[in-house]
């Protein structure tokens, strides 16, 4: 019988009150592809960790090809053939790729550094598996997927046979994840061994051989690829039916927010473009775009952290100028934004710390900040939004990242603004999860809320939007109804390509 690239055996793992991996264990096949399906906080990321030795178990053990790997010494797994491709990347944006794939693998003792030779290795391994980028760009000047391109790099160069990539398409566009699980598949043929942490279930049924899905830290089902659909995984990952909630006709409210030939310049870069749009109540006007287009600039101008070079912003029927964060909060302006972990929360902080970061004043008195209020806020939040994973003063950093969104929707919902901005509200976030955000902001639509919503997804947009823009380039296309929208004309419009009169009309 054939020894599988990597065995785990009865791993346990627990965080104070969080059980967070509970008995797990599975193997991988060499030039097998499996993927590790769950929803956020169901342990995924914490197996992996202890597989790359950054967390010790509290039981069980881990064997590669057969012999025993050393607990928490990364290491050991590096030299044991584990690479690890992380989401949020671990790299130098000042040094070059060369440089970045490079760091801690030479000795502080050596005389000379071997660069030419790692050069002629790093361009060998490009060639190998068609990952090409070159090694002297500045790794600030890439892309995303550029970036992520040499993460995998950095894995190949110490000689990676088991790659492990943790939710890697999640600030990928559609094009770099097809490309992506291109290149996964051709590694998989020159014998390499892949797992990759997901909830995306489209990208599972293509690129995995096997799939195993993991639930409130235990492994709940294994499957091969070609026996089983979507709608089984997803509810083997929640335990229940998951059905995305419907858009409801309505008719919107006054107009609340009308932006009329506003442009932003950052660093001298011009940013956004002379854009047009009126926000009406009860209703979700979507903003569509390719990453990089202006849409980051439009939410952070209308939350009060940019200010705008000219053009006229109207506030529920009155001319206002350049918007603080504090007015902002103050006008009933409500935001999540895109980046959540540098953003919208502080993850050294508790979580009762980060649900009255914003309204700091009103949880203070003669200059004290009355705790006890604050934690009953967040208990508030962390009941009626199903924040799991931790009690008002556990710290925000240990919430997966579906629940820290939830915090971060709770906290700006629960008292019903009369704007939201939502940027990206369901990036990153579990089947679940994303059905849940989507209700919260249909609700807050039928409560009187004017929903803006900034998303790379034409099917979140589809399914939310009254109405939906593009922005390319800085610029807004004219609006469009979403009713009989589809994702051609959509993502033409993405391109660039639209008709200012026809567009128009369609819309009123």
């Amino acid at each position: 019988m054939t020894t599988a690239a990597l065995d785990i055996s009865g791993i346990s793992k627990r965080f104070g009150d969080n059980l967070a991996n509970d008995d797990i264990s599975l193997s991988l096949g060499k030039g097998e592809i499996v993927a590790l399906l769950g929803e956020n906080g169901a342990g995924k990321t914490t197996l992996m960790n202890i597989l790359f030795g950054h967390y010790v178990p509290d039981s069980g053990k881990v064997l590669i090809e057969g012999q025993e790997l050393p607990p928490g010494k990364p290491r050991a797994a590096i030299r044991a053939g584990i690479g690890m491709v992380h989401q949020h990347f671990s790299l130098a944006p000042n040094l070059t790729v060369l440089e970045n794939v490079m760091a801690g693998t030479e000795s502080l003792w050596r005389l000379r550094s071997g660069t030419d030779a790692a050069r002629q290795k790093l361009q060998g391994i490009c060639s190998r598996f068609g990952l090409t980028v070159d090694p002297e760009a500045r790794l600030g000047n890439l892309s995303v997927g550029e970036q992520q391109r040499v993460e995998i790099l950095k894995a190949l160069y110490n000689d990676a046979r088991i790659l492990v990539l943790d939710e890697p398409t999640a600030v990928l566009t559609n094009l770099e994840s097809e490309r992506l699980f291109s290149t996964l598949k051709y590694m998989a043929r020159e014998g390499l061994s892949l797992i990759f942490i997901s909830h995306k279930l489209d990208e599972v049924m293509a690129a995995a051989d096997r799939i195993v899905v993991l639930r409130g830290g235990r492994k709940v089902a294994e499957r091969l690829a070609s026996q089983t659909n979507k709608a089984e995984l997803a509810e083997l990952m929640v335990g229940r039916k998951v059905a995305r909630p419907v858009r409801e006709p309505s008719t919107p409210g006054a107009v609340v927010l009308e932006v009329a030939g506003v442009s932003v310049s950052i660093d001298g870069v011009e940013r956004l473009k002379s854009i047009d749009f009126t926000l009406r109540a009860g209703e979700v006007l979507g903003i569509i775009g390719v990453s990089g287009n202006g849409q980051t600039t439009l939410a952070h101008l209308l939350s009060g952290t940019v200010t705008r070079d000219k053009g006229d912003i109207v506030l529920f029927g009155e001319p206002i100028g350049d918007l603080s964060v504090e007015g902002a909060v103050l006008a009933g302006i409500g935001r999540v934004p895109e980046d959540r972990n540098n953003e919208g929360a502080i993850g050294e902080m508790a979580i009762w710390e980060n649900a009255i970061l914003e309204r700091l004043p009103q949880f203070s008195r003669h200059g004290l900040v009355d705790r006890s209020a604050s934690q009953a806020f967040a208990r508030k939040i962390i009941d009626a939004f199903d924040v799991r994973g931790g009690k008002p003063t556990t710290r925000t950093r240990l919430l997966s990242g579906g629940n820290m969104q939830k915090l971060i929707l709770g906290r700006n919902l629960i008292e019903r603004p009369r704007i939201l901005i939502a940027a990206q509200p369901a990036r990153g976030l579990d089947e679940g999860a994303v059905a849940a955000v989507h209700e919260r902001l249909l609700e807050a639509r039928r409560n009187g809320t004017a929903v803006l919503l900034i998303s790379e997804d034409l099917d979140e947009v589809m399914a939310l939007a009254d109405r939906i823009q593009a922005i390319v380039n800085g610029r807004l296309s004219p609006p469009v109804a979403a009713q009989g929208a589809d994702a051609t004309k959509l993502g033409l419009m993405m391109a660039g390509e639209w008709n200012e009169e026809h567009e128009v009309s369609d819309a009123l």
